[in-house]
């Protein structure tokens, strides 16, 4: 990725995801849509806080809100987490080869 936008983008992506209690709403999100206050039932924080961390996770891309009258719902979004799984790729295949470096070196030692 060079294009500043896209790491623009990847930056936001792993902010939301630092989070336990957004990537928890995500879990939550995976089952289905829901409603904010249905979402923050669970947790031990004032709506408010749940509001904040719905929009740090909207912001990134990962949820969509839509609003119905006062009541808003919210929905899991997970396109936004390709690029996300790119990256690490891109990691994974750095080290799945410097391990299988090291099983050649440990192979070859043993002969």
């Amino acid at each position: 990725m060079t294009d500043l936008a896209e790491e623009d983008r990847l930056d936001d992506l792993f902010h939301a995801l630092a989070n336990r209690t957004r990537r928890a709403l995500l879990r939550d999100l995976a089952r289905g849509p829901a409603r904010v206050t249905e979402l923050a039932r669970p947790y031990d924080v004032s709506l408010n806080a749940i509001s904040k961390h719905l929009l740090v996770l909207e912001r990134s891309g990962l949820i969509r809100r839509a609003r119905n009258g006062s009541v808003q719902s919210c929905a899991l979004d997970a396109a936004p987490m390709a690029s996300a799984e790119e990256w690490i790729g891109y990691y994974r295949r750095f080290w799945e080869d410097r391990l299988g470096q090291l099983a050649g070196f440990v192979e070859t030692e043993r002969e």
